[in-house]
């Protein structure tokens, strides 16, 4: 569940004039890169990523269109962004969770790939926002291939998590049948209004998990 490979949207993200790997913007410039990603999401959201206008986002934001290029070069590049802060924000808490278990004294591979799952999707719970703009087939050119990138990375670090043969056909089909377990409820959660319910999502899943991974050797 931690430290999935980087993507090449990491980089596609990189390469933009101001974009998310720019590290040296003083405050004012984070700050504005903030107002810029927070109105790009509420108007993802609400209208779509195809039918979004920069001049929207921009008088959302209340910062000027020129500087919206200065900093992600257009749509493109405030998608990018927000992805990168969504699968970096999992990542981190994954990763931490699954340190932590260790430290803890857990070995067993199936609990701490479950300890990893449940700190994925209470993740996509807190960020359900974001959740559901990626969770659309509504994105930029490419994106669906990126997102597929990740999903393959996000499949062989829970191979490796789980301890299985990656070289066995049967493993490797678990694996990726576990995963998209994950990634579904995931975009359950993101439809659900209920934190009570939510929650109770959460546990059913990783208790399916469980017992799914029971074999996933």
């Amino acid at each position: 569940m931690s430290g999935i490979m980087e993507s090449a949207g990491t980089e596609a993200a990189r390469q933009l004039p101001g974009g998310c790997g720019d590290k040296g913007g003083a405050g004012q410039d984070r700050s504005t890169r903030h107002a810029l990603l927070d109105a790009a999401l509420d108007v993802f959201t609400e209208r779509g990523y195809t039918d979004a206008g920069l001049t929207e986002i921009a008088a959302r934001s209340g910062i000027p269109v020129g500087t919206l290029f200065q900093h992600y070069g257009g749509k493109r590049g405030l998608y990018l962004s927000l992805w990168e802060e969504f699968r970096e924000e999992q990542e981190h808490r994954t990763a931490a969770t699954v340190a932590a278990a260790r430290s803890g004294g857990t070995t067993d591979p199936i609990a701490l790939f479950v300890a990893g799952a449940r700190a994925y999707l209470e993740g996509a719970w807190d960020n359900r926002k974001l959740g559901r703009l990626f969770a659309d087939d509504d994105g930029p050119a490419g994106f669906d291939a990126l997102r597929r990138q990740w999903d393959r990375a996000w499949v062989r670090r829970n191979a490796r998590l789980l301890e299985v043969d990656e070289r066995r056909r049967a493993g490797r089909v678990r694996v990726s049948v576990l995963t998209t377990v994950i990634g579904g409820a995931a975009r359950e959660l993101g439809d659900c209004g209920d934190e009570t319910e939510a929650r109770e999502i959460v546990d059913e899943v990783c208790g399916i998990l469980i017992h799914l991974s029971a074999r996933a050797g």
